[in-house]
This record gives structure tokens, sequence and C-alpha cells, in this order.
């Protein structure tokens, strides 16, 4: 019976804290939504642009991810994120955008703006840096 102790304590402790640590890292909640997302959201709620300022998207950073996704942007027009991150429970403390050498961190409750102007049309991915294990997507037009 000792040698059966010494195998299943330190495997139950193993079991443990991989439950714990899984509980702390990155997540994303993998249930499937109840309704089907909208083909290509562009962000409704914004006024366009006036003429030679930035067009202003807010974006918020939830349980979900980064909301709403997929926005779609103009090549060559200036954009303005105000970005919001509400939870605590996800890797998404900040967003990467390495294309446009963005790496900024976004604190709990604290509208951030972030401001870039795409230069080349297609998927724009952007996350947090986590390998972008919670992402967003920009469609270039």
């Amino acid at each position: 019976m000792p040698f059966l102790s010494k195998l299943i304590k330190p495997l139950l402790a193993l079991t443990l804290s991989a439950a714990i640590l899984g509980a702390q890292g990155c997540t994303k909640d993998s249930k499937p939504e109840s309704k089907p997302a909208e083909p290509s959201a562009t962000a409704p709620a914004q006024p366009a642009a006036k003429p030679g300022e930035p067009r202003t998207i807010a974006i918020s950073v939830t349980e979900k991810g980064y909301e709403p996704s997929p926005i779609t942007l103009k090549q060559g027009e200036p954009v303005k994120l105000v970005m919001t991150r509400t939870t605590d429970h996800t890797c998404a403390t900040e967003i990467v955008l390495e294309d446009y050498n963005i790496n900024t961190p976004l604190p709990l409750n604290q509208p951030v703006e972030v401001a870039f102007t795409p230069n080349k049309s297609g998927k724009l991915v952007y996350g947090c840096a986590m390998g972008k294990m919670i992402s967003g997507v920009f469609m270039v037009e």
C-alpha cells in the first residue's frame, strides 16, 4: 500500500495544479454563440469621419474577446480605436498589431486610444500578446 500512496498523491497534486493553472490562463469561451455573427460588422454606431479626421471606432475587450469583430476599414483612411477592457478573465490585456508597430496596454475599465492608418488591403488580425490567442479582425478594403 505505501507504494500506491506514493504514486497517487503526486498524481492528485499534479491534476489539481493543472486545473488551477488552467483556470488562470488565457481563456476564450469555446461555446458557440446562440445567434450567428453578423457577416461584416462595420461598427454601425460610429458616425462617418469628417474629411481630414480619423474615423473613431469603439472596441470593447470582454470575456468573448475584442468586440465587434470583424470591422471593415478603408485603406488609407486614418482610424482612432477607443478600446476599453472590461474583464480581467482573459489574456487580452493589450492590443498587438505588429504590421503597425502597435503593442499598447489596456488597463481595466479605462478607454485607451490607438491610432493608425491601414496602408494595405486584406485581412488584418490583431490580438493579445500571447500569440493572438484572443484576436479580432479588420477587413481593409
